[in-house]
Protein backbone atom coordinates (compact mmCIF):
# COMPACT_ATOMS: atom_id res chain seq x y z
CA UNK A 1 0.00 0.00 0.00
CA UNK A 2 1.53 3.36 -1.13
CA UNK A 3 1.39 6.44 1.22
CA UNK A 4 -1.86 8.22 0.19
CA UNK A 5 -3.25 4.95 0.57
CA UNK A 6 -2.11 4.76 4.12
CA UNK A 7 -3.35 8.27 4.78
CA UNK A 8 -6.78 7.64 3.86
CA UNK A 9 -7.24 4.99 5.52
CA UNK A 10 -6.60 6.65 8.78
CA UNK A 11 -8.12 9.43 7.97
CA UNK A 12 -10.24 10.46 10.82
CA UNK A 13 -12.31 13.61 11.72
CA UNK A 14 -10.98 15.43 14.97
CA UNK A 15 -13.08 17.41 16.66
CA UNK A 16 -12.85 21.42 16.46
CA UNK A 17 -12.36 21.57 20.15
CA UNK A 18 -9.26 19.54 20.00
CA UNK A 19 -7.88 21.62 17.26
CA UNK A 20 -5.13 23.88 17.78
CA UNK A 21 -2.22 25.96 16.88
CA UNK A 22 -0.26 25.95 15.11
CA UNK A 23 -2.83 26.06 12.59
CA UNK A 24 -1.58 26.73 8.47
CA UNK A 25 0.41 29.40 7.47
CA UNK A 26 -0.47 31.10 4.44
CA UNK A 27 1.07 29.15 2.06
CA UNK A 28 -0.11 25.83 3.50
CA UNK A 29 -3.60 27.10 2.93
CA UNK A 30 -2.80 28.38 -0.57
CA UNK A 31 -1.50 24.49 -1.06
CA UNK A 32 -4.84 22.96 0.82
CA UNK A 33 -7.43 25.49 -1.46
CA UNK A 34 -5.22 24.38 -4.24
CA UNK A 35 -6.06 20.50 -3.83
CA UNK A 36 -9.57 21.52 -2.65
CA UNK A 37 -9.99 22.58 -6.40
CA UNK A 38 -8.93 19.43 -7.88
CA UNK A 39 -12.44 17.79 -7.93
CA UNK A 40 -14.53 16.91 -10.46
CA UNK A 41 -16.07 19.71 -12.05
CA UNK A 42 -18.14 18.82 -15.12
CA UNK A 43 -18.21 21.60 -17.53
CA UNK A 44 -15.50 23.59 -15.56
CA UNK A 45 -18.00 25.62 -13.81
CA UNK A 46 -16.56 26.12 -10.51
CA UNK A 47 -19.89 25.84 -8.78
CA UNK A 48 -17.84 26.76 -5.33
CA UNK A 49 -15.90 29.21 -3.72
CA UNK A 50 -13.70 29.94 -0.40
CA UNK A 51 -14.35 32.29 2.54
CA UNK A 52 -10.77 31.83 4.56
CA UNK A 53 -12.14 32.64 8.18
CA UNK A 54 -8.51 32.82 10.54
CA UNK A 55 -7.18 35.36 12.97
CA UNK A 56 -9.45 37.92 14.56
CA UNK A 57 -12.05 37.00 11.62
CA UNK A 58 -13.11 34.17 13.60
CA UNK A 59 -14.20 36.47 16.43
CA UNK A 60 -15.86 38.58 14.36
CA UNK A 61 -17.79 36.09 12.78
CA UNK A 62 -18.30 34.33 16.73
CA UNK A 63 -20.43 38.04 17.17
CA UNK A 64 -21.97 37.40 14.16
CA UNK A 65 -23.38 34.06 15.40
CA UNK A 66 -23.91 35.05 18.77
CA UNK A 67 -26.19 38.04 17.37
CA UNK A 68 -28.19 35.56 16.00
CA UNK A 69 -28.68 32.87 18.53
CA UNK A 70 -29.54 35.40 20.69
CA UNK A 71 -32.24 37.07 18.66
CA UNK A 72 -33.96 33.57 18.24
CA UNK A 73 -33.20 32.57 21.83
CA UNK A 74 -33.39 35.64 24.17
CA UNK A 75 -34.16 33.47 27.13
CA UNK A 76 -30.87 31.55 26.29
CA UNK A 77 -28.49 31.35 29.57
CA UNK A 78 -25.38 32.96 29.10
CA UNK A 79 -22.97 30.41 28.67
CA UNK A 80 -25.18 29.07 25.67
CA UNK A 81 -24.54 32.66 23.90
CA UNK A 82 -21.14 32.31 24.74
CA UNK A 83 -20.67 28.65 23.24
CA UNK A 84 -22.13 30.19 19.72
CA UNK A 85 -19.72 33.21 20.00
CA UNK A 86 -16.55 30.98 20.41
CA UNK A 87 -17.80 27.97 17.24
CA UNK A 88 -15.09 29.37 14.50
CA UNK A 89 -12.46 30.53 17.52
CA UNK A 90 -12.07 26.75 18.52
CA UNK A 91 -9.60 25.69 15.55
CA UNK A 92 -6.87 28.58 14.10
CA UNK A 93 -8.56 28.29 10.71
CA UNK A 94 -11.71 27.95 9.19
CA UNK A 95 -12.56 27.30 5.13
CA UNK A 96 -16.42 27.83 4.23
CA UNK A 97 -16.48 25.92 1.19
CA UNK A 98 -19.94 27.65 -0.57
CA UNK A 99 -21.67 25.68 -2.79
CA UNK A 100 -22.45 28.23 -5.30
CA UNK A 101 -24.25 26.05 -8.35
CA UNK A 102 -24.27 28.11 -12.40
CA UNK A 103 -27.34 28.15 -14.97
CA UNK A 104 -26.07 25.61 -16.92
CA UNK A 105 -28.36 23.86 -19.68
CA UNK A 106 -26.25 21.00 -19.61
CA UNK A 107 -24.75 20.83 -15.91
CA UNK A 108 -27.65 19.35 -13.77
CA UNK A 109 -27.55 21.82 -10.26
CA UNK A 110 -27.30 18.12 -8.58
CA UNK A 111 -23.96 17.21 -9.94
CA UNK A 112 -22.68 21.08 -9.03
CA UNK A 113 -23.60 20.18 -5.57
CA UNK A 114 -22.46 17.47 -5.24
CA UNK A 115 -18.44 18.98 -6.68
CA UNK A 116 -18.96 21.13 -3.81
CA UNK A 117 -19.39 18.62 -1.21
CA UNK A 118 -16.11 16.64 -2.95
CA UNK A 119 -14.15 19.83 -2.33
CA UNK A 120 -14.85 19.41 0.92
CA UNK A 121 -14.10 15.87 1.02
CA UNK A 122 -10.29 17.07 -0.84
CA UNK A 123 -9.94 19.79 2.03
CA UNK A 124 -10.09 17.19 4.72
CA UNK A 125 -7.99 14.77 2.93
CA UNK A 126 -5.29 17.89 2.31
CA UNK A 127 -5.34 18.60 5.48
CA UNK A 128 -4.64 15.11 6.81
CA UNK A 129 -1.99 14.71 4.57
CA UNK A 130 -0.60 18.06 5.63
CA UNK A 131 -0.29 16.57 9.52
CA UNK A 132 -3.01 18.37 10.45
CA UNK A 133 -6.34 17.85 12.19
CA UNK A 134 -9.73 18.75 10.46
CA UNK A 135 -13.10 18.23 10.55
CA UNK A 136 -16.36 19.22 8.16
CA UNK A 137 -19.48 20.80 10.30
CA UNK A 138 -22.58 22.40 9.00
CA UNK A 139 -25.17 23.00 11.67
CA UNK A 140 -27.31 26.08 12.40
CA UNK A 141 -24.99 28.19 10.86
CA UNK A 142 -24.64 26.58 7.36
CA UNK A 143 -28.67 27.77 6.94
CA UNK A 144 -29.68 30.67 9.14
CA UNK A 145 -29.49 33.44 6.23
CA UNK A 146 -28.04 36.16 8.56
CA UNK A 147 -25.12 34.61 9.10
CA UNK A 148 -25.14 33.60 5.47
CA UNK A 149 -25.56 37.19 4.30
CA UNK A 150 -22.88 38.10 6.53
CA UNK A 151 -20.16 36.06 5.10
CA UNK A 152 -21.48 37.60 1.40
CA UNK A 153 -23.19 34.72 0.21
CA UNK A 154 -25.55 35.46 -2.62
CA UNK A 155 -29.52 34.27 -2.39
CA UNK A 156 -28.84 31.06 -4.73
CA UNK A 157 -25.66 30.23 -2.35
CA UNK A 158 -25.27 27.89 0.29
CA UNK A 159 -22.46 26.50 2.97
CA UNK A 160 -21.29 22.56 1.60
CA UNK A 161 -19.58 22.52 4.73
CA UNK A 162 -17.37 24.64 7.86
CA UNK A 163 -13.97 22.95 7.44
CA UNK A 164 -11.85 23.42 10.75
CA UNK A 165 -8.25 23.17 10.74
CA UNK A 166 -5.43 22.80 12.95
CA UNK A 167 -3.16 20.33 15.16
CA UNK A 168 -4.19 18.06 16.77
CA UNK A 169 -4.36 18.35 20.70
CA UNK A 170 -5.67 14.74 20.85
CA UNK A 171 -6.59 11.70 19.21
CA UNK A 172 -9.84 11.02 19.06
CA UNK A 173 -10.20 6.92 18.84
CA UNK A 174 -11.46 5.56 15.62
CA UNK A 175 -15.74 4.87 15.70
CA UNK A 176 -17.02 2.18 14.04
CA UNK A 177 -16.96 2.16 10.10
CA UNK A 178 -19.13 0.25 8.14
CA UNK A 179 -19.24 -3.41 6.97
CA UNK A 180 -18.51 -3.35 3.58
CA UNK A 181 -21.05 -6.67 2.97
CA UNK A 182 -23.88 -4.63 4.25
CA UNK A 183 -23.58 -1.76 1.91
CA UNK A 184 -21.78 -3.58 -1.28
CA UNK A 185 -23.86 -4.64 -4.17
CA UNK A 186 -22.06 -6.50 -7.12
CA UNK A 187 -23.43 -7.37 -10.23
Amino acid sequence: MNDSMATLRKRRSVAARWLGEPGPDKDAVESLLTVAARVPDHGRLVPWRFIVIAGEARHRVGDQLAAAFLADNPQAEPDKVETERKRFAQAPLVIAVVSSPKNSPKIPEWEQILSAGAVCMNLLNAATAMGFGAIWLSGWAAFDRRVLDGLGLQPQERIAGYIHIGTPLETPTDRPRPDLAEIVTYL
